[in-house]
């Protein structure tokens, strides 16, 4: 089903303020909580909201580097690229995996606490990713800014 106004409105409120009460969330969007309700419902049903979470303070919970690094494949063959993601996947100081196209097959958003922490994972996970050929790391100086929230067209 398509995105009315009502849905876009809904959906831009919940991306900044996920745990706004029903009541609060249907006088934003100017509805009934009946029928705010039934929406967030359908939205969550047709899978336009696909979860709700808490972001967390990187530096308050000692993580406040972020590296993207950029890696390359020995092969682009499918039991390669398989083989990489999933063990990727179980990484837990990457915070994301883009499959790319350009000169890197891969570019991973990594938290470490320092640059010995990131040796730390770097020596200890992604050293031994299946069928990496190289990999360049960049460290964010400064993040200008960063958000979740998707835009919401319409």
């Amino acid at each position: 089903m398509a995105l009315d106004d009502t849905d876009r409105r809904l959906l831009r409120v919940l991306q900044k303020r996920g745990r706004i009460s029903n009541a609060d969330l249907a006088e934003a969007v100017c509805l009934s909580a009946s029928a705010c309700h039934r929406r967030v419902q359908r939205l969550e049903a047709e899978g336009y909201i696909t979860g709700y979470v808490a972001l967390l303070d990187a530096r308050r919970m000692g993580v406040p580097a972020v590296i993207f690094v950029e890696i390359t494949l020995t092969t682009q063959a499918d039991d390669v690229l398989d083989a990489f993601e999933k063990a990727v996947a179980r990484v837990p100081d990457v915070l994301e995996c883009h499959l790319t196209a350009g000169a890197a097959d891969y570019v991973l958003k990594v938290v470490a606490e320092d640059t010995e922490d990131f040796a730390r994972i770097h020596r200890q996970y992604l050293a031994r990713l299946p069928g990496v050929a190289k990999m360049q790391s960049s460290f964010a100086l400064r993040t200008v800014f960063s958000t979740t929230a998707l835009p919401v067209n319409g």
